[in-house]
């Protein structure tokens, strides 16, 4: 009989753990612990031998080489008392490059292009993303002192801090990816880590056409309408894919255009030259020198700008933002949470309210209605995948109601057997007002491009 065989022989059936099942896993606890306590000795030591000042002068090959050569040698003066094989060993010497020039247990996902998100819930639990799956890892940290290290350096670099007195941080990597952060007292079961990965090369709308996220012909009206300045507003949940859809939307913003970025955590990734990006400062250990988003908004209509970008509209910004929209900076785009487009306009007025002024309620939804030209909801479907499941326009209003017409959107029909969302995209038969405008500036539509089509298409996003 064979080992596996055995194994199965052997294995008790489900139910209540047996004193063996008790016994293999506190073992396995017990190695990966031991792992651990060689690993830290072994960077602790390699910190004290290792001259770090002088590896900032070196490329990340070569800082790799320097620290394997000492890594090496400390490995075979460690294998005496500590025993570990080839495997290990060449485990060991990545993870520890990792730890002193990288990100620790995390650097294999931040390298891996198939990763969107990694999620840290304390020391013992990592998972990832993939395909709008979450999928837990092997990965762990040794203990919360360890997370907390990897959690300091992320946020030391873009000049931030988080300790006892500000157990929160949004902060970023230095590729752009967005990262937040939470440690004890709010984080009950020890410090929690959150990265939302941005890739190298960022998706261009003919990825997402090749994705099935939105069609040709969504694809071209959403061309004209952000080279005819209309002002845009992005709006979706958590994880929708909703600054993606920016960064592709502004690839269309002309070249001899001056943009102005305005974010919490600086993640946009516009390719024009004449960029200006202002990232929001929180306050010092004092309590003072806080800059939100409000002021910066302020601050950029100084800065002659043809387009504003606010990364995500979340409080009183809103206001400016409107006020921007409506006096001479058309052609903004932003950001905002909400589940519908008739979500996202109230979502609007509650924060045009946080701004503090004594507005009319239907004063404000005039000003809303003259700011705003086009709405565009994205989604994450059940499956995972990412859709644009409407282009709405905001045409005026009626009586105290913003009214809107939906031009195209996305019907859902089913769910497969596999899990997959089952639809297809479909122009509503309304013309939009702003067309005229459009041709004005030399967009031309085909006749039947707004037209109702009864022919399904697929929907599905791989």
């Amino acid at each position: 009989m064979n080992l596996a065989a055995r194994l199965n022989k052997k294995t008790p059936k489900a139910g209540k753990p047996t004193a063996s099942r008790k016994t293999s896993s506190s073992r396995s606890t017990e190695l990966a612990d031991h792992y651990f306590d060689i690993k830290t000795r072994i960077h602790d030591r390699l910190i004290d031998i290792i001259d770090l000042s002088l590896l900032d002068s070196l490329s990340e090959a070569e800082m790799r080489g320097e620290i394997a050569k000492v890594t090496e040698g400390l490995l075979w003066e460690e294998f005496q008392s500590a025993p570990l094989n080839l495997a290990e060993r060449k485990r060991m010497l990545s993870e520890i490059q990792d730890e002193v020039i990288g990100l620790g247990p995390l650097e294999p996902y931040i390298k891996d292009p198939t990763v969107n998100d990694i999620l840290v819930n304390g020391y013992k639990q990592i998972y990832v993303e993939r395909a709008g799956k979450l999928e837990p890892t092997p990965a762990r940290f040794k203990d919360d002192d360890h997370l907390r290290k990897i959690i300091d350096r992320i946020v030391s670099q873009v000049g931030r801090r988080i300790d006892e007195s500000q157990p929160l941080c949004d902060a970023r990597l230095m590729d752009g990816s967005r990262v937040n952060a939470v440690i004890p007292p709010l984080a009950i079961d020890g410090p929690s880590l959150s990265i939302r990965k941005f890739s190298k090369d960022p998706l261009e709308i003919s990825h997402l056409i090749s994705f099935n996220s939105l069609t040709e012909p969504m694809a071209r009206l959403m061309d004209g309408i952000v080279k005819a300045r209309l002002n845009v507003l992005i709006s979706g949940g958590t994880g929708s894919g909703k600054t993606t859809l920016l960064n592709c939307l502004s690839r269309n913003i002309p070249e001899d255009e001056r943009i102005v970025t305005i974010e919490d955590a600086a993640e946009l990734q516009l390719k024009q030259d004449h960029v200006v990006r202002l990232e929001t400062r929180p306050a010092n250990i004092e309590g003072k020198g806080e800059i939100d988003q409000r002021e910066l908004v302020k601050n950029c209509l100084r800065m002659r700008p043809d387009r504003i970008i606010v990364g995500e509209c979340r409080a009183s910004e809103a206001l400016d933002m409107l006020q921007a929209m409506n006096t001479g900076h058309d052609g903004s785009l932003t950001t905002i949470h909400a589940n519908t487009p008739r979500d996202a306009l109230m979502r609007l007025e509650t924060m045009v309210s946080m701004a503090g002024l004594n507005l009319s309620p239907m004063s404000m939804k005039r000003y809303i209605s003259s700011a705003i030209d086009v709405i565009i909801q994205a989604t994450r479907m059940v499956d995972g995948t990412r859709k644009v499941i409407s282009i709405q326009e905001v045409s005026g209003m009626e009586g105290e109601m913003i009214t809107m017409q939906e031009i195209f959107s996305f019907e859902q029909t089913n769910v497969s057997k596999q899990g997959k969302v089952e639809g297809y995209f479909t122009a509503r038969g309304i013309r939009p007002k702003f067309a005229e405008k459009l041709e004005r500036m030399g967009f031309t539509f085909p006749g039947d491009m707004f037209k109702a089509s009864p022919r399904p298409q697929v929907g599905e996003l791989s």
